[in-house]
């Protein structure tokens, strides 16, 4: 079966995934198997509506505009309750803010060079605790070096993240907007 991952994860993933070679010498795209899958990190619903959100507030904030719950979720057919949900999300975590009345509606609290997936990764999805030590297994050799080279995986896709902002993102969609203009009647 073909495993499909969205435009933002496969951008994330082919162009700064480090070179990984295995005994069977894999491609990063196949590395995608085993990083990408549920375990290490996935694409969530509230994910994914956060960041298509952002890029709308960034796109209309160019403007000079504040954008409505409203507006972003007919624009872009997400759901607007759990739109509302995902903002006080990143209201509380800095990378939005909001203004009352009438011309009212969101901003980014940031610049976009500032907010890093990994910000929205956390604000969404939380810190990702560290899974909780049980003081009654005894700490084997086999056992570190398991949690040490989950440790540096994670590490890995932490750095992957932050490398990208919503500035990158915003980039991408302007080029391809520009390659493949869409015409409304």
């Amino acid at each position: 079966s073909t495993i499909h991952y969205s435009p933002i994860l496969m951008l994330i993933a082919t162009s700064k995934l480090p070179n990984i070679t295995t005994p069977d010498r894999a491609e990063n795209r196949d590395i995608l198997n085993i990083v990408f899958d549920k375990p290490l990190v996935e694409l969530s619903s509230r994910l994914e509506y956060a960041l298509i959100a952002l890029l709308e507030i960034a796109d209309r904030q160019a403007q000079g505009k504040p954008l409505k719950v409203n507006e972003i979720a007919a624009s872009q057919a997400l759901p607007e309750r759990y739109l509302d949900q995902i903002f006080t999300s990143l209201k509380r975590q800095g990378i939005l803010s909001s203004q009352r009345g009438m011309k009212g509606g969101y901003l980014l609290a940031k610049e976009l060079w500032q907010i890093t997936l990994l910000d929205v990764v956390i604000a969404i999805e939380g810190g990702g605790d560290r899974k909780k030590v049980d003081p009654t297994i005894p700490n084997t050799l086999e056992k570190t070096v398991v949690i040490q080279t989950f440790t540096g995986i994670k590490e890995s896709v932490n750095q992957i993240l932050i490398s990208y902002t919503l500035q990158d993102l915003a980039k991408t969609v302007e080029t391809q907007r520009q390659s493949s203009p869409m015409y409304y009647i």
